[in-house]
């Protein structure tokens, strides 16, 4: 290796100081083979043999119970050397460890970091260099130049000459990142082999910090973390100014618990549309779906005789038990929402309707139905004494937010535990793809629209349940971008396939503590649209520039 600087090592020293290393480790490994050899080695081939045996079925009955029998003792009996020889296995793996510990880097390391420092150096003064001699160059090539057609062609090989002398730079930049990176993993490499994979957890924390920083790329962080980190900004801005401004201080637990109990009715209706854009589809009609539900959880758990009509007839329900009537609520706004999902569904599977027409048909359905029906009125108060039966306070603690870490919970365990939700994956990705495999592209469709409606339902109640009733038709109205904002800036993609439920969570709080914090800030409603969709745009923007990068 050609070097330019005499710090720099070359392939031949770096394996001179590595060779003690190997050496005295390499001699203790064959220590530890030779005692495995009759014990761990042993066992773990008969057990593969055991496997094996269960499920071959050349063998009848008794002559497979023969063979189990007797690997059966052999593997007793390899197992009876393993423990005898644990002790000193263990032993020398301490020895091995503690050898590492006092000399990899030391010898070895310290000497492979200095040495790729100096490499990345010597790399970018040589760039600076090329790149200086490319100028000069290319400035004699243009003064003796007249003609303008080979002025332009100079210019366009100079521009190739510099990119290729940035790509130069590069690569060497790489081979040291490589070359340091391969030298930290020889250690574990070792230790792989000392402990046959089974590292301690700071050993496993070690090698995750390691992989990060090696795999770690600045252009890629901003992209996913960007948006991110100007929204903390933000907020640090807005718990500053908080106390100055209004003298009343932002982060305290109480405001913290205010946000999350907020937030959680909210979070069954993220979850639901998150379904829905990883299919790249969306739902306009969240919003009268809460105000839909909200309507019929007031009726049903109305403080006495309902004083509003529903196309002309009033409801009576207090002849039924309050726990008969939250149930009875709860199911009505269940499958409400889930018919009118359903049919969106249906019409988005069967004619491939965009998700925006279909659930922009539901909207104006279920407005007018419930503003027809009920005349547009709200419909009061419910008992009482629901909200501390359903979602009390323990200890100034809101269990609402309990609710939603479930709902988090049977979600996450849908997307990523159950055939369905793989298969929900697998249609956002590439509809045509998942067809071909034999998946049934209609029935995952349906089934995420019904998914959603029924977080809908769920998380209509709750809201009625939070606000102790007044539901009425116009409720809601807007929800319905607060939630589809959330997924986006959780990173639930609209080209479809991409999005973790963790990211929907972070993005509902996002919003929710947004609102929150400049509605103590005494902001204007109508100014905090603004941030919102400053926020929607960049997010899809980021969003658009990952997708434009993957291509």
């Amino acid at each position: 290796m050609a070097t330019d600087n005499r710090n720099i090592l070359t392939q031949e020293q770096e394996l001179q100081l590595r060779q003690p290393i190997d050496e005295y480790v390499g001699a203790i490994q064959q220590r530890i083979n030779a005692l495995r050899a009759d014990g761990t080695d042993r066992v773990i081939a008969l057990q593969s043999s055991i496997d094996a045996l269960k499920r071959d079925r050349v063998y009848n009955r008794e002559e497979k119970a023969a063979k189990l029998s007797q690997l059966r003792t052999e593997l007793a009996q390899a197992r009876a050397v393993e423990a005898r020889n644990k002790g000193e296995i263990s032993k020398l793996i301490a020895d091995a460890e503690g050898y590492l510990k006092a000399h990899f880097r030391n010898d070895y390391y310290q000497a492979v970091r200095e040495s790729c420092k100096e490499e990345k150096l010597a790399a970018r003064q040589r760039y600076r260099q090329a790149v200086e001699q490319l100028k000069q160059g290319h400035r004699q090539a243009l003064a003796q130049m007249s003609n303008r057609s080979e002025v332009k062609d100079e210019k366009y090989v100079q521009k190739n000459r510099l990119f290729d002398a940035k790509i130069q730079l590069d690569q060497n930049l790489q081979q040291a990142k490589d070359r340091r990176h391969a030298a930290y993993e020889h250690r574990y490499h070792l230790i792989d082999l000392l402990r046959m994979s089974k590292f301690t957890v700071g050993q496993s924390l070690a090698q995750r910090w390691e992989n990060y920083r090696y795999t770690f790329n600045r252009r890629d962080f901003l992209l996913r973390n960007g948006l991110y980190l100007a929204i903390i900004v933000i907020f640090v801005a807005l718990c500053t100014l908080a106390p100055v401004l209004r003298g009343v201080p932002l982060l305290t637990l109480s405001n913290v618990l205010n946000i999350l109990q907020q937030a959680s009715p909210r979070m069954f209706l993220a979850l639901g549309v998150a379904g829905l854009i990883l299919l790249a589809g969306t739902d306009l009609s969240i919003g009268r779906m809460m105000g839909m539900g909200m309507t019929a959880a007031t009726i049903v758990m109305h403080r006495g005789i309902n004083t509003g009509s529903v196309f002309g007839h009033v409801f009576d329900f207090t002849g039924i038990p309050v726990v008969g009537r939250i149930i009875l609520a709860l199911v009505v706004c269940i499958v409400l929402c889930t018919v009118f999902t359903t049919i969106a569904g249906f019409f988005t599977a069967k004619f491939k309707m965009h998700p925006f027409i279909s659930t922009m048909a539901n909207t104006l359905v279920i407005f007018g139905l419930i503003t027809y029906s009920t005349r547009g009125v709200s419909f009061g108060a419910i008992e009482t004494s629901i909200p501390s039966m359903i979602i009390p306070r323990v200890n100034g603690f809101p269990t609402i937010i309990l609710w939603a870490v479930a709902a988090v919970i049977i979600v996450w365990f849908i997307w990523n535990k159950t055939t369905f939700g793989k298969n929900l994956f697998a249609v956002g990705g590439n509809s045509e793809a998942a067809a071909v495999s034999g998946i049934s592209v209609f029935r995952v469709t349906v089934g995420a629209f019904v998914l959603a409606g029924i977080l809908y339902g769920f998380g209509s109640w709750l809201e009625c349940i939070r606000m102790v009733g007044s539901g009425s038709a116009a409720y809601g109205q807007g929800w319905e971008m607060d939630a589809i904002a959330a997924c986006v800036v959780g990173g639930v993609s609209f080209t479809g396939g991409i999005g973790k439920i963790s990211g929907v969570v972070v993005g509902v709080f996002i919003f929710t503590a947004l609102t929150y914090s400049l509605t103590t800030l005494g902001i204007d409603t109508n100014l905090q649209f603004v941030f919102s969709g400053i926020i929607i745009l960049i997010a899809v923007m980021l969003d658009c520039l990952k997708y434009v990068q993957k291509k």
